[in-house]
């Protein structure tokens, strides 16, 4: 914790990080149990409905440059506020007008928002919790589980309880209000990442090296694009796999909830792991291996081995995500620096991971089956392993 915190003031910025982190996920995980409604409602191949998906998250990525600009400009807690608000009314809107260039309209400016918001609380993280950037970063992510959760395994219920699939996504805009009084108590009079002036940061700059220059961190990019891209993949496909394996919705549904239990719990434990015991390779390693038994699990078809690779799958989607995000943490010195390496691995990132989901929807309408689905998801956890042993442990590990 920074020294110019106190407790108190502690305390409601990890709630704060924590409530607007649950926002951060439930506008595309609530698509993926209505995935084959909204498909059916409105008359769309497999290619157009897993728009709803990738369009945010491929905005995640192209848009994650603009934190560091709207941080510089406007300030850490006006930018918070906007973003938070944004994400809070695309999602209502989807409860009172209907129609796919609303769903992606709506798509569009969460993925938007959410782009900003990431490498903001990565900085802030860096800033006011130097000491326990493992820790915190697992309460940001915990956050991002547990909305995650919620939405994968509560938007079927509230479908079958009203029959409306825009109420079942229109009601995650509830989570934006919690976060915007959250940030509003936490911010009164702090809050900002601090900025230098701009000679400063020219010099700075100059020094260190762009991100962009680094081949440390294209490594991140490109691991962190593959995480984002499996875990979007599965989020997003694992309903309709398991519909077509013989399941119902509220089954595939339940699937996803206790994938998505698990991983609320990867989030927080792994980062704590790491940081106690900080053998990065060996917890990577790991999370994979066990990603790549629980997606031949599901290849099967047979349904209890589905159930049991639900609980094994939570793992890497828990864990890929905080291991990640730790990654320029542990390279960088300044909150500054920080936020301009977290925006470049997320800029890549988010838009290899909006890609990989509309890739496996273009090959189910074209072959009818998912193999190729489980072909590709594979190849991701392959590339993953390939990148641990390049990436290494941490420069202080022993």
């Amino acid at each position: 914790m920074s020294n110019n915190m106190t407790m108190p003031k502690s305390v409601f910025l990890l709630i704060a990080i924590f409530a607007i982190s649950v926002n951060m996920r439930p506008a595309i995980t609530s698509i993926g149990p209505m995935l084959e409604t909204i498909r059916e409602e409105l008359t769309l191949s497999n290619a157009q409905v897993t728009l709803l998906t990738s369009i945010p998250v491929i905005c995640m990525g192209i848009f994650a440059s603009l934190a560091p600009l709207l941080n510089r400009i406007f300030g850490l807690k006006r930018t918070m506020f906007v973003m938070i608000t944004l994400i809070g009314l695309t999602t209502a809107l989807r409860g009172f007008v209907t129609g796919l260039p609303v769903l992606l309209s709506t798509a569009f400016v969460v993925g938007i928002a959410i782009a900003v918001i990431g490498p903001l609380l990565s900085a802030m993280i860096k800033q006011n919790f130097p000491d326990r950037a493992a820790s915190v970063i697992g309460i940001y992510s915990f956050g991002m589980g547990v909305g995650s959760a919620a939405s994968a395994g509560l938007t079927a219920v509230f479908y079958e309880a009203t029959g409306s699939y825009l109420f079942a996504l229109s009601i995650w805009a509830v989570l934006a209000l919690i976060g915007f009084v959250s940030w509003f108590l936490a911010v009164k009079g702090q809050g900002e990442v601090r900025q230098q002036a701009p000679l400063a940061v020219h010099e700075k700059r100059k020094k260190a090296g762009s991100p962009w220059k680094s081949w440390k961190a294209w490594l991140f990019l490109l691991f962190f694009g593959s995480q984002s891209a499996a875990f979007f993949s599965i989020t997003t496909w694992l309903a309709p796999i398991a519909m077509s394996a013989g399941m119902t919705l509220l089954q595939a549904s339940t699937l996803l909830s206790i994938m998505m239990t698990v991983q609320i719990f990867m989030n927080i434990l792994i980062p704590l792991l790491m940081q106690r015991f900080p053998a990065r390779k060996f917890w990577l390693l790991f999370i994979l291996i066990s990603g790549m038994i629980a997606i031949i699990l599901f290849w099967t078809g047979i349904h209890s081995l589905m159930w049991i690779g639900a609980f094994i799958i939570g793992i890497p989607l828990g864990g890929l995500f905080p291991a990640a995000l730790l990654f320029p943490l542990d390279e960088t010195e300044t909150a500054e620096e920080t936020n301009e390496w977290t925006a470049m691995m997320q800029t890549g990132g988010f838009i290899m991971g909006g890609l990989l989901p509309l890739l496996i929807a273009l090959m189910y309408d074209w072959t009818s089956n998912h193999h190729y689905t489980f072909i590709i998801m594979l190849m991701l956890y392959v590339l993953m392993i390939l990148l641990t042993f390049l990436i290494g442990d941490k420069k202080n590990s022993k």
